[in-house]
């Protein structure tokens, strides 16, 4: 079988093989600090000094990090698949930029994007790899309103609709090294296969969600993403894959 859409989310786990935090730990805690006071508009209204200068320390950590072999398979797989006709939609959860840095020219950022701010004035987001504050002002507006562009818990996801739209047009679904706990995403397996999707997960172990999807390939994200879409732009289907 020859598929055509294929859509592709990515979680935390994949970015975790380049050193980048996992959003939600056992503990409660994202890099020592409690996520409804970084990750939460309320938080963010508490004290926001805390969480800007909470972003700028990631944001300019983030260099240090770069794209593993995951990131760099699924961007050759992208430029290869569409090559060959078919359509490869990336959507990820992560706010890093290490799939662009990798190579993916179209990476959906529902999560938002840590190298951009968002002004709560006029509402423009734009690119930013510095340091922000209180202060800080909008280059639209010039409104001392900014925020780090990043869709905290309680928030609705961008582009939803988009997302939507490809999940119920694809014949595989690709999830790599997510949880299966933050919703809307732990929902996207069953959306795909109701349209009748291949859904296929990609982990070190099984998600809170495995039992939705297709078949399940365990391990570091960086030795089994590579292998499995070589083994798809070869063949075009997923048969004798091991």
């Amino acid at each position: 079988m020859k598929y055509q859409n294929i859509v592709i989310l990515t979680g935390a786990g994949v970015s975790a093989e380049s050193g980048i935090p996992v959003f939600r730990s056992e503990d409660g805690l994202w890099e020592r600090h409690k996520v409804e006071d970084v990750a939460t508009y309320e938080g963010f209204m508490r004290n926001k000094t805390l969480v800007h200068e909470f972003y700028n320390k990631m944001r300019l950590s983030l260099p240090s990090k770069e794209p593993n072999a995951a990131h760099k398979a699924i961007a050759h797989f992208q430029e290869e698949w569409q090559k060959q006709g078919g359509d490869v939609f990336l959507v990820t959860q992560n706010i890093d930029d290490l799939h662009e840095r990798a190579g993916s020219k179209q990476v959906c950022h529902m999560h938002g994007e840590l190298l951009k701010m968002l002004c709560e004035n006029c509402h423009s987001s734009f690119p930013f790899s510095g340091s922000s504050s209180v202060e800080s002002k909008c280059p639209y507006c010039h409104h001392q309103a900014l925020r780090p562009d990043i869709v905290w818990f309680g928030e609705m996801p961008y582009d939803m609709d988009e997302i939507y739209a490809k999940l119920v047009k694809c014949d595989l679904f690709l999830a790599v090294g997510t949880s299966g706990v933050v919703y809307p995403a732990a929902g996207f397996c069953q959306i795909a296969a109701g349209s009748g999707a291949v859904c296929v997960e990609f982990n070190l172990e099984k998600s809170l969600t495995a039992s939705n999807f297709t078949y399940g390939i365990y391990g570091k994200a960086g030795e089994t993403v590579g292998k499995f879409t070589d083994h798809l732009l070869k063949t075009g289907n997923l048969l004798n894959f091991s």
